[in-house]
């Protein structure tokens, strides 16, 4: 099954980004935020607005003021909510995908996670350094994406954010509702 070809991504119209000194800050917010119906994004930061944190959730600025309120409100640690002004350099998507024809790849930070196009087995996993690493590819190789598990409920570091979000995009790619 080769899904059709993937349109390029926008920024959110009044884009604006939550910025965090800990990676589990920002995970938490993702969540929190998701789980509350915002559309959000969770994006590497430009270098220039990084502070103590390689992640930052990219928002919709008009919505700052309820998520500022809803962050405080769940005790969600972040340092502020800022624009995305003209001339920052471009957020970096934190996933991407490679064809390599029978197999598609699904980078995610440094995670990746192959998977058999046709079937949509789990054929690999690589990247990262965390302890979990080998725990989570035992547990999702040779799996159908749709039986395996979830690497944010079996895992519990950066690396298995990141694989979560190779395989949550690997899922919607098997399952044809986006493109490469």
């Amino acid at each position: 099954m080769a899904p059709p070809n993937r349109k390029q991504k926008s920024r959110f119209e009044g884009g604006g980004l939550v910025l965090f000194t800990a990676v589990r800050e920002a995970m938490e917010a993702q969540r929190v935020l998701k789980k509350t119906g915002y559309l959000v994004k969770l994006v590497a930061p430009p270098a220039e607005l990084r502070r103590g944190c390689d992640l930052a959730v990219e928002i919709n600025l008009v919505e700052k003021p309820g998520i500022e309120r809803l962050l405080d409100h769940r005790n969600v640690a972040y340092l502020s909510v800022i624009p995305i002004k003209v001339g920052t350099s471009e957020l970096l998507e934190v996933v991407k995908v490679t064809d390599f024809g029978d197999w598609l790849m699904v980078k995610a930070g440094n995670m990746k996670l192959t998977f058999d196009k046709e079937s949509g087995v789990v054929v690999n996993t690589s990247g990262g350094g965390c302890p979990d690493i080998p725990y989570l590819h035992a547990e999702l190789i040779s799996k159908l994406l749709t039986e395996a598990p979830r690497p944010r409920d079996i895992g519990f570091t950066l690396c298995a954010l990141m694989l979560d979000h190779a395989f949550e995009e690997g899922c919607i790619l098997w399952q044809g509702a986006r493109q490469p």
